[in-house]
Formats: structure tokens, sequence, C-alpha cells
């Protein structure tokens, strides 16, 4: 008797231990990602022996659970540590950036029409040809290449397995607080180096591998569906649903998408794989249940089911690319399926362990994927509501409170990954899910397998194809067109989102559920006060941000803010303002910017300057170039840079423009910039030339407190060209600090090396943009203190020997 007790007992107690360990080594492999520096593998197999030998002795249930828990966490940390150690050893060495190399390699994706008439593809690398002996012993060649072929956007290649000529550089993006990160990226993706395509000729003496031949059928794959398929309206979202190619995508698509928060709808994830899990479950589940019941035990039955289940997602996510989200949303469905149909038994909670367990297990790079944490904490939301108090309600009061709860849930997680969430992304998500649940998914897969066995059958689901994407984009459209601001809110109103939606699910009063919705509904409708002014900062702060070959700053003080030029744009490919200086902005809880001064029209200083006064609030607008930069900005006034002073908080702000130039760098809007306290200057010269350059330095000659020590902190005529700071400039200022604002091995060569040797001469401490990422200027005790976000940066963006590394100014 007293055995049969105690073997419960010792049961739940090794179970306990296994979700303590489970749960650490999750732990383990996601705080890696959070370290600025890889921690050595020799520490880490040491700690784990001698956790393990504790464990081994006997130990309290106390001490033995604190030692798995322990024990967990530093697996964790070595798994992860390991492959990331193991990616970052395929290294280009600096000698060979820039140099004319040839690779052999195969397709490793679909290739895709990019920004320049380019064409982008990924290539597996087999053999690198002719390396330089000491290029190729001083490290591991990268084996994933991330490429573009310029000027052949609209053509093929010659097939899968290749020979190329190309000319690489090492992972490199520009480096702020906040906005999306290329560096992370290709780390994530596995790229090591990236690069243009010079010359391009097939290779049949490649090996082609198992995963070669998967890339070569999947690449079949994508051309048998653009021949049946491609004369669809709507073939660019049939692509991307049946087999996970969103090449055809234009921006026009991506804009509705974005504005109405659906985005998930067109990447292949948990909501697709489950659509076909359930699909194959019930014709699965039907045709069995035609067997005699003596024929097929009630577990076979399950079994089979399951294996039918399986299966079907495995061939859908293959036939969708088998990518990193993919492959997640499969592990997902097969631990629901087992839930559900073997073990019925086992706590919902332990499945989304294991399936958390076993994505981190096979792919433990999956913390820097956003949508990693977006999957696991909106399946986590889903079962604690569905297993709370929705058991009885209905499909529609069901659908309502769980896109609520979601909703409410991802939204923490949306703001710290920096994304705004569309008021209109929750109604919007009502409609579109279902319809896509119960219509769109249906007749696609129903489409593409009939048309596979009966060939001619695509001009028949074709037009069937189109009205139902159709209805659905004509919804999508309709709800992108409403006005419909993103949510903006503090830390502590997300906060009280989330408490808001949890208790929504929980408390079983129908009343307060309603008073409770209808408070958040006002809430969300009318933005709070506080949102309307700046954070208020007790000393001055200059922040260059890092835009690549361009320029930006923002000066701030109490709570106002200017800033000096917007970076640079190339239409319809890219803007410094969407991918810096807007998600930077909303981090910094600025909502308001006073002056918006642009130094002159040129498209790295001036770029997507429309773009960031229609996205948030501006005051007055200056201009170096005032006719140019009105002609961007047509809905407000634009005045000219005249030689005046202002105040910002503490600062004084003083405007300069030579009075010979309308147009052009030398028209460019100088702005000095003095903090009277502290002695501490700042000044941004925009792009004016040496002949400009003395004109200022005459001008500053008569000023009394030019004359007077101060700790001067300079910008870079120019970013650092021959044509700028010459040697007149440099003596006549003699600045503390000098910053470059270039972009990584760009073709201008900024800065060039006379320019930087000459500000090395009189001992000025130098930092570029490109090495150091963003800057932030502060005045702490009176005294300037300088940071460069490089410091502090996770280890394979600021680790030694990276690119970051080999950028550093003399």
């Amino acid at each position: 008797m007293s055995g049969s007790l105690n073997r419960p007992v010792c049961s739940y107690g090794k179970s306990g231990s296994a979700v303590v360990g489970v749960v650490a080594f999750s732990c383990g492999v996601i705080l890696l990602y959070w370290l600025s520096i890889l921690p050595p593998s020799e520490w880490l197999l040491a700690a784990i022996f001698l956790l393990a030998v504790a464990l081994s002795c006997s130990l309290s249930t106390l001490a033995s659970r604190l030692t798995v828990f322990a024990l967990g966490l530093f697996l964790g940390l070595f798994w992860a540590s390991w492959h990331a150690g193991d990616r970052l050893s395929t290294v280009l060495p600096a000698s060979l950036e820039g140099e004319r190399l040839s690779v052999s390699g195969y397709l490793c994706d679909i290739p895709s029409p990019g920004s320049f008439n380019s064409l982008r593809f990924s290539l597996c690398v087999t053999h690198w040809h002719n390396l330089p002996i000491e290029a190729g012993q001083e490290a591991r060649m990268p084996d994933l290449l991330r490429l573009a072929w310029y000027g052949r956007g609209n053509q093929h290649l010659p097939g899968a397995r290749l020979r190329l000529d190309v000319a690489l550089k090492r992972p490199h993006g520009t480096l702020n607080p906040a906005g999306f990160r290329y560096e992370d990226w290709l780390f994530r993706k596995g790229y090591r180096a990236t690069g243009s395509v010079r010359n391009v000729r097939l290779d049949t003496t490649v090996d082609c591998s198992l995963h070669c031949q998967y890339r070569r059928l999947h690449l079949s794959l994508e051309r048998w569906t653009r021949e049946q398929f491609g004369s669809a309206t709507h073939f660019p979202l049939v692509a991307s649903l049946l087999i996970g190619h969103r090449g055809h995508m234009e921006q026009n698509h991506w804009d509705v998408l974005t504005a109405t928060g659906t985005i998930h709808l067109v990447a292949i994830s948990g909501l697709h794989l489950g659509l076909v899990a359930l699909g194959a479950g019930f014709v699965c589940w039907r045709l069995l249940l035609v067997w005699p019941a003596r024929w097929v035990s009630d577990e076979a039955r399950r079994g089979i089911a399951f294996t039918s289940i399986v299966l079907c997602c495995l061939v859908y996510a293959l036939a969708a690319g088998f990518t990193v989200p993919t492959r997640r949303a499969l592990i997902m469905v097969i631990a629901g399926g087992w839930l559900i149909l073997l073990s019925r038994q086992t706590p919902v909670w332990q499945a989304f362990l294991a399936a958390l367990t076993a994505v981190l297990v096979l792919d433990p790079f999956a913390p820097l994927d956003q949508g990693f944490w977006l999957s696991f904490i909106a399946v986590a939301v889903l079962i604690a509501v569905f297993s709370a108090r929705l058991a009885g309600t209905g499909p529609v009061t069901g659908l309502v409170v769980a896109q609520l709860a979601v909703f409410g849930g991802l939204w923490p997680i949306l703001e710290v990954f920096g994304q705004g969430q569309p008021l209109v992304g929750l109604l919007t998500n009502l409609v579109a899910i279902p319809w896509v649940s119960l219509v769109v998914m249906p007749v696609l897969v129903t489409g593409g397998l009939v048309t596979a066995l009966v060939p001619g059958a695509a001009q028949v689901f074709v037009p069937v194809f189109d009205w139902a994407l159709g209805v659905l984009w004509n919804v999508l459209t309709w709800f992108s067109e409403w006005q419909s601001p993103d949510i903006e809110a503090s830390l502590a109103e997300v906060v009280g989102w989330g408490l808001l939606a949890v208790t929504l699910v929980f408390v079983p009063f129908t009343g307060f559920r309603l008073v409770a919705a209808l408070l958040a509904v006002f809430w969300l409708m009318v933005p709070g006060q506080a949102l309307m002014k700046n954070p208020y900062l007790r000393t001055p702060e200059i922040r260059v941000w890092d835009v690549g070959q361009g320029l930006s700053v923002l000066i701030r003080d109490g709570h106002e803010a200017l800033v000096y030029d917007t970076g640079p744009a190339v239409p319809g490919v890219f803007s410094a303002v969407e991918s810096t200086l807007l998600p930077n902005l909303a981090a910094e809880g600025i909502r308001r910017i006073h002056t918006l001064l642009i130094s002159h029209a040129d498209s790295d200083h001036a770029g997507g300057v429309a773009e960031l006064t229609q996205k948030i609030e501006v005051g007055q607008v200056i201009a170096g170039e005032p006719v140019a930069v009105r002609q961007q900005v047509a809905d407000r006034p634009v005045s000219g840079c005249k030689r005046s002073n202002q105040k910002l908080g503490g600062l004084v702000l003083e405007f300069w423009q030579g009075e010979v130039a309308r147009e052009g760098n030398d028209a460019s809007c100088v702005l000095r910039i003095y903090h009277p306290e502290s002695g501490t200057e700042w000044l941004l010269p925009g792009d004016i030339t040496d002949h400009m350059e003395a004109r200022y330095l005459a001008y500053l000659a008569d000023r009394e407190d030019f004359q007077a020590p101060v700790t001067r902190v300079l910008v870079a005529p120019h970013h650092g060209s021959k044509t700028s700071s010459s040697e007149a400039w440099v003596r006549a200022l003699k600045p503390d600090q000098v910053i470059y604002t270039a972009g990584y091995r760009h073709r201008y060569g900024h800065p060039h090396p006379t320019v930087t040797a000459r500000y090395a001469a009189i001992g000025a401490v130098s930092f570029n943009t490109a090495c150091s990422g963003s800057i932030v200027m502060t005045i702490e005790d009176n005294r300037l203190v300088l940071k460069e976000m490089r410091h502090g940066t996770p280890f394979w963006i600021g680790g030694p020997g990276l690119a970051r590394d080999q950028c550093k100014i003399p």
C-alpha cells in the first residue's frame, strides 16, 4: 500500500523537475542573446559538470529543484553559444572585402526582383576558387551569401547550380537604439557576407546534396505555380499562400497589409499549418469512420489521424519553402496534434513547453526572430483563454474574445519591437481570419492539389482563386483607407491594457465585461494628453543617428526637440525616416518636433522629409534651400536659413548661411549649438566646401564667444569629403572630437584619408557612425559625456574581428 502511494509522489517529483529543467533550458537559450560577450564554452562545460555532480548527491527537494534549474540554464546557454560561435567562426577576411572573388554553389531560395532593378537571392557555397593562401588560412570562409545581381531584375539565372564572380563585404547595417537592424537579420539568417554579382554561369560540377535537391525541387514548384496560376489577378497572394514565395508582392500590397495589421496572413505560419491540420484531420477521420469499428480500434484511428496530419503538414511546409517560421509552426502543430489525439491526459501547458523546447533545440537562433515571440505568446494567450471561461461559449463570441485577448497580449511585444498597433487591425482580423480559414485556404489547397493531378484544371480554379482573394483584398483595402491611427501609449498603459484583456477573459460577470470593453474602446479612441508632450530632459542631449551615407541629428533639452536633417532616402526603396527616425523618436517618446532644420536639399540630408512631417507633429521648418524643400512639404511653410539666434531649453542655437550660395552644398544651413554652463559647443556645418568654410571662419573670428575656451564637437563637413575640412578650417576650430557620418565601405570613400590625417594631427578624437553606430552626447556635472552605440551591443555586432572592429579611424 505504501509503495503504491509513494510511486505517484516520486513521479510527480520527477515530472516537476523535468518541467523546471525544460523552462530553465529555454531561459538559457534566450538569455544568450542579451549578452554582449559570447561566454567561453569551456566555462559553461565546467559549470554543467559541477552541477551534474551536485545533482547526483543527496539534496533536499528545494536544493534539487534549484540545481536542476541552474543545470538547465547552463545547458541552454551552452547549446545556443555553441551554435552562435560556430556561425561567427565563418567570416570573410577583411583583406577580401571589395575584391573580385569566384565561388560555386547552389541557390538556397527563390530569386526575387529587388531595388535598383536587381535580382536578389541566397547562395549556399560549396567551393571557393583561387583564394589567396593567407586569406584561406585566416578563417573559415562563409558558406551562405546574400547576393544582388544589379541591372538584371527581370532576368532569370541559368540554373540552380552556379559559378559566380562576386564582390563581397562583411555583414553590416545601421546601428541605432530602435528600428530595423539589418545586422541582426543577417546573423539570424546565417548570412556571413553580402555582396553583388559580377558574372554568372552554370556550373554542373557542383555536388548537389539532399538540401540542394530540395531547393531545386522548390524552384521547380515555383515555376510550375507561375505557369499554372500566373494569369490570376491576385497571383502574388496565391504564390504567398501556396508556396510561401512573397517575391511577387509589390509595395501596395505591403502598404495595405501593414495598415491593417494583417501581414501574418501572407506569411506561412501556425494559422496556415493549423488549417491544413484541421482539414487533413477532418478528411482522415471521416474516412476512418467508414471502416467497421472491429477492424480499426479507437487508438489505431487516433494514431492514423495523427500520422496523416503530420504528413500533410510536412508536405505543405516543404512546399512553402520549409522556412524558419514554417518549421516552427510545424513543431507546434505536431505538439498540438500529439496532445489532442495521443495524450489526452497530458496538461496542455506541458505540450506547450515541449513545443517551445523542441523549437529552441532545433533552432537555437529562434529568439532573434520576432515571429518566435509573437507565435508562442499568441498560443499562450489562446491556451489561457480557452482553458478559462470560454469553454462553453459560441463560435462568434469565442472568436471575438480570443481576438481581443490576442490583440492585447501581443501589443506589448509589438511595442518592444518598435511596431505600431493599428486599431483597425482588431476589426480587420475579425473579418479576415475567418475568411482566410474557411474560404481562401481550402480553395487554394484544393485547387493546387486538383491541378497537380488533373492538367488543365487551373483554367477552372484561377477565376475561383481571384474571387476568394478578391473579396479578401477588397475588405483589406477598405479597412486600410480608414483614418485609424496607430495606438500610442506609455509602458504603464500597455501593461494596463494587458491586465484589462486578462480581466475581460477571466471575470465571469457580463456587465463588468461590457463596461470594461467600452472603457477600453473609449481609451483607444481618445489619446491621453500626456502623449501630446515630449518627455522632459533635465540635461541637454545631442544624438547623431547612424543613417549610413547621410546625416540626421536630434537635439533635445527640456520638452523641446530639434531635428537637423532627415538622412538619405531612395523613393520606393529606402528611407532613413521610416527605418531610423520614426522608430527612434517613438522609442524616446517624442511626439512633437519643435524645429525641423534641413541643411540643404540633397537626398542624403533631406530624404523622407515629407514622410516625417506627415507622421509626426512639426513646428517650424527651416531649410538652406527652402524652395526645393517646400516642393516636398507643399502643405506647410518653409523658412529660409537666416542668421539668427534661438533658445532650445538651456541651449543657444545659432543659424548661419553664406550670402553668395542659394543652392547646392554651399547653401547648407550651418548650426552652432552652445551650452553656456559647461562651455560645450557642437558645430553642424552640413555639406559646405572649403570655399564656404573660409567665409564661416571669417564670421566666427568677429565673435567673442568663439574665442572663449570650449569643448568643441564637430560633425565633419560633407561626411569627411576631400573638398571640405581644409587645413585652415581644422586648425582654426581645433575640435576635441570630430564625427564622420559615412556609410560602411561606401563607393564615395568617405572619410578621405587626407581629411582624417588633418584632424588626427591636431589631436582630435575621431568617430565614424559606420563603426560607432549612433552617438549620443550629454552634459553630466557640466562635462561632456559621449557614448557610442557599439559599446554594449550584442556579441554578433560589436565583437572582435567583426566589421565594426575593422573600420576604426586612426
